[in-house]
């Protein structure tokens, strides 16, 4: 017996000496994460979910790729949950094939009807606002009040935006086709590329820049960036000189987006999977997400960050987030008809 245990290994070694002890041997339990979303965003909410169950997490993060690893190794896959930054990449998740499907009252209870998927096969954790940026100095309070109030041709040679084909962009348009039809979405395309200051370019932080240099007057940008500029010494400048318009408030509401988590197909840790996606959407979880990223919480009744509230309450767009997703690849021709670079 104790030839087998030294060849055996570490593990192995352990579980034999407890057997002989008398004693149950039971493996630690853990959970593995593929993530999309940054490292620093999240640990400190999975080191609260380790000291409350105990469960171990282990995370891999990737910008790109994850997915196709996921759908590459099939059942033989590590991963337990899909973590993603957005209602796109979880969209691409359900064509792949990589999640699968759960309902807890749980997950139900805290995750409103519109901001998870209607078979359970993924649950939005965090929401962004797609805002309006507006120069302070150039464009008085009450002149923009909605998205389509950007094709006005006053606005000629006065907006900036990053180019068209970005994940957040095309989801606005995608937006855009439900509620208007694609003809009228292509109007509104073609008209705001005419408005446009200069070619595409930078992220939406970079925008606001370039409003502050007085390059353009208005850009497109996610609510958080606001919160991280804020807090950036080398960029409050930037963020001073704009202030938020959050759209359509008089209509539909702001065009959310969403960060999201589902179980894979190839989970080995299934019950600690969902104890995880349980624990993301409680309100203490979703108010840690609330402050450490500028974001909101998904759960209704979950604190927001003090600076995020005092930008103030408004109405978001309750659109059916699948639909959108769904015409994310019609809204890139749309984008190409157009002309929007």
């Amino acid at each position: 017996m104790l030839h087998r245990v030294q060849q055996w290994g570490g593990a192995a070694l352990l579980a034999a000496l407890l057997v002989l002890q008398g004693a149950a041997w039971v493996p630690a339990a853990e959970v593995n994460i593929y993530s999309y979303r940054q490292p620093f965003l999240i640990e400190p909410i999975l080191e609260a979910f380790t000291k409350e169950t105990g469960i171990k997490v282990n995370t891999v993060f990737a910008k790109e790729g994850l997915i196709e690893r996921l759908k590459a190794e099939g059942r033989n896959s590590p991963a337990d949950v899909l973590l993603t930054a957005s209602v796109g990449r979880l969209d691409d998740a359900v064509e792949a094939g990589v999640l699968q499907a759960v309902r807890t009252p749980t997950l139900e209870r805290n995750i409103p009807a519109a901001f998870r998927h209607p078979e359970g096969l993924w649950y939005g954790l965090t929401m962004r606002a797609r805002v309006i940026y507006a120069s302070k100095e150039r464009v008085p309070r009450g002149a923009i009040n909605t998205y389509e109030d950007l094709a006005d041709p006053r606005w000629k040679g006065r907006i900036c935006t990053r180019p068209s084909h970005h994940p957040y962009n095309v989801a606005l348009l995608a937006s855009l086709i439900v509620h208007h039809g694609v003809e009228q979405a292509e109007d509104w395309a073609r008209k705001v590329a005419n408005n446009l200051a200069r070619k595409p370019q930078g992220n939406d932080r970079g925008q606001v820049r370039a409003i502050s240099e007085g390059i353009c007057d208005l850009s497109l940008g996610n609510s958080y960036y606001m919160g991280a500029m804020l807090n950036d010494p080398d960029q409050v400048g930037w963020a001073k000189a704009v202030y938020m318009i959050f759209p359509n408030q008089d209509g539909r509401g702001t065009h959310m987006n969403i960060s999201g988590a589902g179980v894979t197909r190839a989970t080995k840790h299934k019950a600690e999977a969902v104890r995880l996606l349980e624990y993301l959407s409680s309100a203490e979880a979703q108010s840690m997400y609330a402050q450490g990223n500028y974001e909101y919480p998904v759960k209704p009744d979950a604190k927001w960050s003090p600076l995020v509230e005092s930008w103030g309450r408004f109405k978001p767009d309750d659109v059916d987030l699948t639909k959108v997703a769904k015409l994310r690849a019609e809204a890139v021709r749309v984008f190409d008809r157009a002309g929007y670079p």
